[in-house]
């Protein structure tokens, strides 16, 4: 069979496996050993275990599971509450300062967290209610609790490790255009609520300096880590994988003295859920080793990126299309599965065409939140409807638009000012070799 005819098929079958409610890992298992077995024989069956298990052999996937526990031990505390309500007594008299430290709040947890879902939920508990109270429009506590491209991003390391990447480099990448998210979102929420024609929200209560001041001892701690894990990676003290296991273990120290997390249970929670996270994760990376492995046996990869280039047609029309393709498969998979599958056949096209694959880290990243937020499978959603259970999904939806618009004109600048992702690692860690 005509290779080409063969990827589409695997891609056919490929999405009514994972369609049929089997888990991605195993999916994608299932897919690879039965085109394997069919079209390469039994024996081609005997690779798989030596291909499942050393994929897994690499030491950067230890910063995987060590900035999951970073992140879990900081969401099991109040600690995305007290960091939202210190923002929240230091922005009061900015007009409209709710917005700001709603977002605000939003992109330190997740430089803290690493995380989406888990800054959505973090900052939302405590945002929406508090929003909701203050008469700011439903769409706007909707969608102003979304997590950004701030590094740690899981997704960068699993991007890092499918393309062998520098994580350092894809870390420093996103610290511009997860900033530049953060002033669009921050535009467009301050636009909003001054639309909504309430000029009460635009203001709240006074609080006093020593109110101001007797909540930063709860924060700065974390900050501090923040700051401290960057300046040890970057600064050439210790490796990435180092510094997430330091940084996890100070988070779990600082969760148990600043925020009593003495209780066995809640410590044990933190775990389980780290290693049930992980271990999905990890899962999903040796599996889609195997089903790289099945598309490059059998021709694929290399058929796909053979008549992409025979295509008469600009790189910029070319790129175009790959996002359109990456929004589609966002909607539908999550960010993990996606760059596993896609970067295989992605990244030998576009580096053929002259992209940079640090750039396009961040145009993938972005394009993978945009998926976080819109259906079928947009978690987000579903995560702030469990916040908030009176508002409904189709609400949310549209509160959330805007927030697309905002990533997409992110992705328009990102390709008219590359520089915007690329100078901070040129300029930290030298030009890319």
């Amino acid at each position: 069979m005509d290779p080409l005819l063969l990827g589409a098929l695997v891609a056919l079958v490929t999405i009514l496996v994972l369609f049929s409610g089997v888990s991605v890992a195993l999916g994608l298992l299932i897919v690879s050993a039965g085109f394997l077995l069919v079209f390469d024989g039994p024996r081609s069956l005997e690779l798989m275990p030596e291909i499942l298990f050393g994929k897994l052999d690499n030491f950067a996937l230890l910063s995987i599971p060590m900035f999951i526990i970073m992140g879990a031990s900081i969401a099991s505390t109040r600690a995305g509450a007290d960091l939202y309500e210190a923002l929240e007594r230091w922005l009061t008299r900015v007009p409209g300062g709710l917005v700001i430290s709603n977002l605000g709040a939003c992109a330190l947890f997740s430089a803290m967290s690493g995380s989406s879902p888990a800054t959505c939920a973090a900052i939302g508990k405590m945002g929406i209610p508090e929003m909701r109270k203050r008469g700011y429009p439903d769409s706007v506590a909707a969608g102003g609790t979304l997590g950004i491209l701030i590094p740690p991003s899981v997704t960068m390391i699993v991007y890092g490790i499918a393309t062998e990447t520098s994580i350092g480099r894809l870390f420093l990448a996103g610290v511009f255009p997860g900033l530049l998210l953060v002033s669009l979102f921050m535009a467009w929420s301050l636009y909003s609520t001054w639309r909504s024609g309430n000029a009460a929200v635009l203001g709240a209560g006074s609080y006093t300096w020593k109110e101001k001041f007797e909540i930063l001892p709860r924060v700065l701690p974390f900050i501090v880590i923040i700051i401290g894990v960057l300046y040890a990676m970057y600064g050439g003290i210790a490796t990435p994988s180092e510094t997430a296991a330091v940084g996890a273990l100070m988070c779990l120290v600082i969760a148990m003295v600043i925020y009593r997390l003495w209780n066995p249970r809640d410590l044990w929670v933190v775990l389980r859920d780290s290693t049930r996270e992980s271990v999905m994760i990890l899962f999903i990376i040796a599996a889609a080793g195997v089903f790289s492995y099945m598309l490059s046996s059998l021709f694929i990869t290399q058929s796909i990126a053979e008549w992409i280039g025979t295509l008469d047609v600009s790189r910029w029309v070319l790129m175009a299309a790959v996002n359109v393709f990456l929004l589609i498969a966002g909607f539908f998979l999550p960010p993990v599965a996606v760059i596993l599958m896609a970067a295989p056949i992605l990244l030998p096209i576009i580096t053929a065409a002259g992209f940079d694959p640090i750039w396009f880290a961040v145009i993938l990243t972005i394009n993978m939140e945009i998926g976080l937020i819109s259906p079928p499978v947009g978690l987000n959603l579903y995560v702030i409807n469990g916040i908030a259970p009176d508002i409904s999904l189709k609400t949310i939806l549209m509160g959330s638009l805007p927030y697309v618009a905002c990533m997409v004109i992110a992705i328009l600048l990102l390709c008219v000012f590359p520089g915007i992702a690329t100078w901070l690692p040129n300029a930290v860690m030298g030009g890319a070799v």
